[in-house]
């Protein structure tokens, strides 16, 4: 039965007018939402998992575990299907509004609460498996893609960002009912952090937690900034990840000789070809869409200053420019400059 979200006035705003909401007037809640079918859907998954520990949640701004708190938040926007089409439009991606992305960082964030509601980091053997949860969070970080140490589960290879995001990681991977780690770890480095994962949650089976903190940070109906505002941050968060692209690097695919002059501009082919060009290298990095939105903004501003004009077809062209894109980002990941996010 299709879930019926409550109705509320604003879902007939236009953009314009919704972002002039604040946040705390939404007055949302996850009864008859999706999202509580999620919830629900991870909660069988513990179940049958033997787990007693049960994460609560609530609406905030983006998602989140907070330290010490046995919980995780959830983002407003994927409460309601006109509030996913107000992120989509501002940030181009919705994170965690399909039933499968959405159900990756629930286990993620379930990982995140079980750490603090049993202290798991304080064992001898996570220590030894995942490193010290005191190991201070780093604002970027270098992910090794051929590394076979860390499953992977979310974009970017999270798992190698924090000994707490490795064990995140590994237990959503456990958790998951169709992730056949067995099979699929089989010779990894990671499946003895698979199998340590598996040993522990068996001993766990029926466990009180240690610590139950039901503590909601920053839930929605206290935060009095507009959906304008939140966006305007979001987005200067995001953009400030971008790579810087060099002049040579589009000379190897464009030029400004005179004999290429009756070919397209390379500014309106990329124009043309952003939407792919978007799509195609956010799924290949794991950066947000309107980050690569951004370094295709630069890139056709400078298109457009150097003169630059097509010298292959479109359709060689724009595999070219994929991976341009893409090499480009990747080289910037490697040096260091990965987000943080969850």
């Amino acid at each position: 039965m299709p879930h019926r979200p409550k109705q509320f006035p604003w879902t007939a705003f236009s953009d314009e007018r919704l972002l002039s909401l604040r946040l705390c007037d939404l007055d949302l809640a996850f009864a008859g939402t999706e999202v509580a079918g999620f919830i629900d859907r991870l909660y069988d998954e513990l179940a049958r998992k033997r787990l007693s520990f049960r994460p609560h949640f609530w609406l905030s701004d983006e998602w989140f575990a907070a330290d010490g708190v046995t919980g995780v938040a959830i983002p407003f926007y994927l409460a309601h299907p006109r509030l996913k089409r107000l992120e989509r439009n501002q940030m181009l991606e919705v994170e965690g509004g399909t039933e499968r992305s959405f159900m990756r960082i629930l286990r993620h964030e379930t990982g995140h609460t079980l750490e603090s509601a049993f202290q798991l980091h304080r064992r001898k053997r996570w220590r030894e498996l995942f490193g010290f949860e005191s190991t201070p969070y780093p604002k970027t970080y270098a992910p090794k893609p051929f590394s076979k140490s860390f499953v992977v589960h979310l974009d970017m290879w999270y798992a190698q960002a924090h000994p707490s995001e490795d064990f995140a990681e590994t237990f959503a991977v456990w958790l998951n009912p169709g992730s056949r780690w067995k099979k699929r770890y089989a010779g990894w480095g990671a499946l003895k952090k698979l199998e340590y994962v598996d040993d522990l949650m068996h001993e766990l089976a029926g466990a009180k937690a240690r610590i139950s903190n039901r503590k909601h940070v920053d839930p929605l109906h206290t935060i009095r900034k507009t959906l304008r505002e939140h966006y305007d941050e979001k987005r200067a968060r995001y953009a400030k990840n971008k790579p810087y692209f060099y002049d040579n690097d589009l000379r190897k695919l464009f030029s400004d000789d005179k004999k290429y002059r009756p070919n397209m501009s390379a500014a309106k082919f990329l124009v043309q070809m952003k939407p792919e060009l978007r799509r195609v290298v956010a799924r290949w990095t794991g950066e947000y869409q309107y980050t690569i939105e951004q370094v295709l903004d630069d890139i056709i501003k400078r298109c457009r200053e150097l003169k630059l004009r097509l010298v292959r077809s479109p359709q060689r062209t724009l595999v070219d420019s994929i991976v341009m894109v893409t090499v480009q980002t990747m080289n910037y990941l490697h040096a260091g400059n990965h987000r943080v996010a969850l």
